[in-house]
């Protein structure tokens, strides 16, 4: 399998990127993944074809697509390819040193402060691996992107995918001291309709919905809001400007609360905990860099500022 063709390239090679080539749909996607270019995927692509004798990817001017013979390699090479790997790693013994590339996508705030100290523990104590760290709210599409895996907040309902529930962000209500005066202490859950609010989009428009930390009573109170916004620094900013209430992370107004920049009103009231999630594509193999990387989320995401343990976790190994 890894004997090497004339031109220096080994068969596992061209495998490889004939895989990544039917899975992305193109030259130029399979070669971003590798990261390489596209005159070497389609070079690749030829000397595969040309080994074994057949044509496995037919291209037209607007399209590509997997030949009858390219489908039949296609279905036995993914899991060839995938027990080489698991092979290779067993014997050289790297599943205890990770190695290589790991391209990973966060959301944008949570990825710039929240995220840093786990991921820089992570960097030290596998110094043989690189990350790419991509700041990104929305959903990727791990083949045509190359991405390893991602973190995301709320629910993770892609039945394609691995899911395994890290912790919870809790989230407050908060407001600028200006706004409630010295009496902040004294506004109880029916006076919050009386101010005013600002808000994230996603979660609220017409009302605050509010879980009691003890009883989990549900409370759903009227608001009238001045602003919405679909980021959360952007959110701290104008609650901190003075415009309004908000309901919040609590990770990203922590230093505020302590410094009295912000106060927290009704704190036996919360927002509903978003559960934060890692994500990557099923498959009969994960190799060493990526499963260190979520064993140690696990293990650090919890510890976090803001941060608890989750409730019920859903985890699906490969």
């Amino acid at each position: 399998m890894t004997k090497r063709t004339e031109m220096g390239t080994d068969r596992v090679e061209l495998v490889a990127t004939f895989l990544r080539i039917a899975e992305t749909g193109s030259l130029s996607a399979a070669a971003r993944w590798l990261g390489t270019t596209q005159p070497t995927v389609s070079r690749r692509l030829q000397m595969l074809e040309s080994w074994f004798g057949l044509k496995l990817v037919q291209r037209t001017t607007h399209a590509m697509s997997l030949t009858e013979d390219g489908e039949r390699f296609f279905a036995r090479a993914k899991n060839l390819l995938e027990d080489w790997n698991a092979l290779e790693e067993e014997v050289r013994g790297s599943r205890m040193t990770p190695t290589g590339h790991l391209r990973v996508v966060v959301p944008h705030a949570f990825g710039q402060e929240q995220m840093i100290a786990p991921l820089s523990d992570y960097m030290r104590n596998y110094p043989e691996v690189s990350v790419e760290w991509i700041l990104h709210d929305l959903h990727p599409n791990f083949t045509t992107d190359g991405i390893d895996c991602a973190v995301q907040l709320g629910a993770a309902e892609d039945p394609n995918t691995v899911a395994i529930q890290l912790a919870e962000v809790g989230r407050i209500v908060v407001a600028p001291p200006a706004l409630c005066g010295k009496e902040h202490s004294h506004i109880g859950i029916d006076d919050l309709h009386t101010l005013p609010w600002v808000a994230l989009r996603q979660y609220y428009r017409d009302e605050a919905f509010l879980i009691h930390e003890q009883t989990a009573e549900e409370r759903r109170i009227p608001i009238k809001t001045k602003l919405y916004t679909d980021s959360l620094y952007a959110l701290r900013a104008v609650a901190l400007s003075g415009l309004g209430a908000c309901i919040i992370s609590a990770w990203i107004v922590a230093d505020d609360l302590a410094s009295g920049r912000l106060v927290q009103l009704v704190p036996e009231w919360g927002g509903a905990s978003l559960p934060v999630y890692i994500v990557y594509p099923y498959a009969r193999y994960y190799p060493a860099k990526l499963r260190s990387f979520v064993e140690l989320m696990r293990d650090r995401m919890p510890s976090l500022t803001g941060m608890s343990a989750p409730n019920k976790q859903r985890s699906v190994s490969g």
